[in-house]
């Protein structure tokens, strides 16, 4: 399968000075996954003159962020992997300079860095080093340097890792072409050497990365730099263009399983029973032979053998459930190396649906339901850390042991933000989850947050309390102006105040006025909120529609009675 291909060089010298406050770094991942997760990336950065510790500094943000970046997890989009690691670099140097140098201006750099993941540019940037892409016959400045002009000759920094605790990024998304050429330079390059210089340079050594960077570093010497000189050249050779036959292949290296039996052996496991089956998946109890331990076998319906969409997004549910751990989630187990079929294995959870629970359990107090909602989100605030959204939170996807620990199950159409960034042919369907459950944004078409995962929530919590659901009517595209919110307390009288009105803020249709937190909805939940305590009575419209066209019929009935006495006297 195609995938994405560079050519790199990079220089860094001292040029005219006694010492090299520059540093640089460039990584391609050797293996396969990290490349198409992570992708490669290359790092530049220019200790400023002024700071004692300008090298060290230089040094440790190139050498920090490439060892950071490429150990934070796969789920996490680039932006956010860059964010909070500049982020850790900038405090850290803050407050290294301070104990080291006594001031906060001991450890200060600029930095610049390119990450190249699928078809995709990602730009961060403080300071002024620089960015250059060369795309045929364009040539183009991509980032702006941070200086701020004195008088008509003299600029200062205006932004820089270490020079304050709190640090502003320029950063930026754009779109990959091959033959593309990245260029990264330092001030001692750029300043002495214009764009028209550095385009012919480029393109004449468009296919040699190494004598590009000796040609621009040369040039800048011979044009009088005195300042250190570095320089780094990417060539994209090519790209993971999504060939629909080849993805296609990757997907179907392992055959679906037969229709398993008990008694049966797959790859050390014995079947002992079938457990659940749909047209989409069969669910089976069986033995683990090496550990003598009982486990869950997940495998796909034949139905979906052709259907490339069906597959990768069973393949991602395993994906997503070995990179979670809490005990409020379910957890994937290693399947064995050799797998002879397209399978994934988890714990075995002996208990009961909520669905189940809350047959048992009818208009329950609100003591009985806190402890099950916090459980739940305690569990998807670790699938939010990790930049994933469950998108089919329902009653049916949430056990409970005999203990009472509360985990949330089936990751199938868990959205991971990191491999949403990754290009394939195949067209996702956005419009997840399940009726009733599902954000109304979604059925908007509109982007999600964790803010539809706290809406689905918020649902389900209104459901444990009064056996209904919290609108008046199906949510669907057409009605989202129309629904009317219900109180909960309506259904159960054991609801209080305050807290129906924290379900009326969790599952409010406007996303913009629900939660951004799960801690505040359980908080809420737990603690009156003190814009809550007071009860405001609602508009007649919203607590009894019928009753209010009846009152307003009526009223204009006795009007027009009046009327006509009026006039009949």
């Amino acid at each position: 399968m195609a995938e994405l291909k560079i050519t790199a060089a990079q220089k860094s010298e001292a040029g005219v000075k006694p010492a090299n406050d520059d540093a640089i770094g460039i990584r391609i991942p050797d293996d396969e996954n990290t490349l198409r997760t992570k992708g490669v990336a290359a790092v530049i950065a220019d200790g400023m003159s002024g700071s004692e510790g300008g090298r060290e500094a230089a040094d440790a943000c190139v050498t920090g962020f490439l060892n950071d970046y490429f150990s934070t997890p796969d789920s996490w989009t680039v932006e956010t992997s860059g964010e909070k690691i500049l982020g850790a670099l900038n405090r850290w140097l803050y407050s290294q300079g301070q104990k080291q140098y006594g001031t906060p201006r001991g450890l200060v750099t600029t930095l610049s860095v390119l990450i190249l993941k699928s078809t995709t540019a990602y730009l961060f940037h403080i300071g002024d080093t620089r960015i250059y892409r060369l795309r045929g016959e364009d040539f183009e400045q991509l980032t702006t340097d941070h200086r701020v002009a004195v008088g008509e000759k003299k600029t200062y920094l205006g932004r820089a890792m270490g020079i304050d605790l709190h640090l502003e990024i320029d950063y930026q998304a754009l779109p990959v072409e091959t033959g593309d050429i990245y260029l990264l330079t330092t001030d001692g390059v750029h300043d002495f050497l214009d764009d028209i210089t550095l385009k012919r340079l480029l393109v004449e050594h468009y296919r040699n990365p190494e004598g590009a960077v000796d040609a621009i570093l040369r040039h800048a010497a011979n044009a009088g730099s005195d300042d250190n000189l570095s320089a780094q050249v990417v060539r994209v050779e090519s790209l993971p263009e999504g060939n629909e036959e080849e993805f296609y292949r990757r997907l179907t290296e392992l055959p679906f399983p037969p229709p398993l039996e008990p008694g049966m052996k797959l790859d050390g496991y014995r079947i002992l029973r079938e457990l659940h089956a749909s047209n989409r998946t069969q669910i089976y109890l069986a033995l683990d032979e090496r550990s003598g331990e009982k486990v869950v076998l997940k495998t796909p319906s034949v139905n979906y053998e052709d259907d490339p969409l069906y597959i990768e997004q069973f393949l991602h549910e395993e994906w997503a459930g070995r990179r979670l751990n809490s005990p409020h989630l379910l957890r994937v187990l290693p399947a064995p190396e050799q797998r002879q079929f397209l399978y994934y294995v988890t714990e075995y959870v002996e208990g009961q649906t909520l669905r189940e629970w809350m047959h048992d359990h009818p208009l329950p107090e609100p003591a009985e339901v806190r402890p099950i909602v916090e459980q739940i989100a305690q569990g998807l605030r670790v699938m939010h850390r990790q930049e994933m959204l469950h998108q089919d939170l329902k009653p049916e996807n949430i056990l409970i042991d005999p203990h009472g620990v509360v985990k949330i199950i089936d990751f199938g159409s868990t959205r991971i933000a990191g491999i949403a960034e990754i290009r394939t042919p195949l067209e996702r369907d956005n419009l997840l989850g399940t009726r009733n459950y599902t954000a109304p944004e979604y059925l908007q078409g509109l982007p999600a947050t964790n803010r539809a995962d706290i809406f689905s929530l918020g649902v389900i919590t209104y459901e444990m309390l009064t056996g209904r659901l919290p609108y008046d009517r199906e949510l669907n595209a057409r009605n989202l102006r129309r629904a009317r919110y219900r109180p909960a307390s309506e259904a159960n009288p054991a609801v209080p105040h305050w807290m129906d009105e924290a379900l009326r803020k969790a599952v409010s249709i406007d996303p913009q006025k629900r939660y951004a937190l799960l801690s505040e909805f359980t908080h809420d939940l737990r603690s009156p909120n003190p814009d809550f305590l007071r009860e405001t009575r609602q508009p007649l419209i919203e607590r009894n529609p019928l009753g209010f066209w009846k009152t307003l019929a009526l009223i204009s009935l006795l009007i027009n009675l009046a009327l006509l006495i009026a006039l009949a006297a």
